[in-house]
C-alpha cells in the first residue's frame, strides 16, 4: 500500500532514471492533457512531497501525480517488456534515449506550471521524510480538533504528511492507544512521542523493499493485516474494523488487549 516511504522509494528510481535527461517521448493518456508534449525538454528533478510526486522538466512545468491505492510507477530498459499491468492501465509514459518510466493506475495526473505547485500540495503538513518535517507544528496541527480520533488525525495529510493505514494501525499499536482515542485524551508525553515515532518508522523503511515495524525476522507487522491471529506481544486475537465517514474504505487493525479505550464493538454474528 503506497504510503510515504513507497513514494519516497519510487521517486528515487525516477530521479535517477530521468533527472538530467531530455525526453524523446511523452505520452500523458488524460483527455485533459492529451496534447500536451514534453518531448525534447529535460527533466530537472523529482520530488516527493507527503504521498504526492512532483516531476520538474524544464520551461517551468512539473508533472503531478499521486499513487493512492493501487498506483505505480515503473523504469524500463530499452527492449524490456513492460509488466506493470494492461496497456488500457497505463497513465503516462516518459521515455529518454536510456529509460523509460511508465506510471499505471494513476488516479490523479496533472500538469502545471512549477510556480503553481502549491495549488497541489500546498494544503499538506510537513512531510515525515522531507527537509520541512517539524514535529511541533506537526503535533500543533493534530491538536487542534481535540475530539478527533488519533487515527484519523494521523491520516490527515493536512496535519502531517506521508501516514496511510499501515503506518496508522502500527503507531497506534506501539503507543498502546486504539486509533479511536480521541486525540485531547492522549497523553502530552505520548503526543511528542508519537511524532518522533512516526519519523523513524518512515525513516528506517524508506530504504526496505519490505516494511518492518517489529524488528523481527519472522513477522514484519505487529498489527495491520493480522485480523483474528494472535497478538505477538500478549495472544489476544487482534482485530479489525473500518475507520472514517465511510466515503473511503480505511481497514484498522488493533490489539483489543494492548490497546485498551474506544473501540468498535465486535460485530454480531446473524442467524
Amino acid at each position: 500500500m503506497p504510503e510515504g516511504d513507497t513514494v519516497w522509494q519510487a521517486t528515487r528510481r525516477l530521479h535517477e532514471a530521468l533527472a538530467g535527461h531530455v525526453l524523446t517521448r511523452s505520452d500523458l493518456r488524460v483527455p485533459k492533457y492529451a496534447l500536451s508534449d514534453l518531448t525534447g525538454r529535460t527533466v530537472l528533478d523529482v520530488t516527493p512531497r507527503g504521498k504526492h510526486l512532483l516531476i520538474r522538466v524544464e520551461g517551468g512545468l512539473t508533472l503531478h501525480s499521486h499513487l493512492r491505492m493501487d498506483g505505480s510507477w515503473r523504469i524500463y530498459a530499452p527492449g524490456e517488456r513492460w509488466r506493470g499491468g494492461p496497456d488500457h492501465q497505463i497513465r503516462v509514459i516518459l521515455g529518454t534515449e536510456e529509460r523509460t518510466a511508465v506510471g499505471y493506475r494513476l488516479p490523479v495526473l496533472e500538469l502545471l506550471h512549477t510556480a503553481d505547485e502549491d495549488r497541489a500540495v500546498g494544503h499538506l503538513g510537513p512531510d515525515l521524510l522531507g527537509p520541512d518535517w517539524n514535529p511541533g507544528t506537526a503535533l500543533a496541527n493534530i491538536r487542534r480538533d481535540p475530539d478527533r480520533a488519533l487515527g484519523e488525525a494521523l491520516l490527515d495529510q493536512r496535519n502531517l504528511a506521508g501516514i496511510g493505514n499501515v503506518y496508522k494501525s502500527e503507531l497506534c499499536f506501539l503507543l498502546r492507544v486504539t486509533p479511536w482515542l480521541p486525540v485531547g485524551r492522549l497523553p502530552a508525553e505520548y503526543a511528542a512521542h508519537a511524532m518522533t515515532l512516526a519519523k523513524k518508522l518512515l525513516d528506517v523503511n524508506r530504504e526496505r523493499p519490505q516494511r518492518v515495524t517489529t524488528g523481527r525476522r519472522d513477522q514484519n507487522l505487529f498489527v495491520y493485516g493480522r485480523a483474528g491471529r494472535p497478538c505477538l506481544r500478549c495472544g489476544t486475537r487482534i482485530r479489525v474494523a473500518n475507520q472514517g465517514d465511510g466515503s473511503r474504505e480505511r481497514p484498522t487493525y488493533w490489539c483489543p488487549a494492548c490497546q485498551p479505550g474506544p473501540a468498535p464493538s465486535p460485530a454480531r454474528p446473524t442467524n
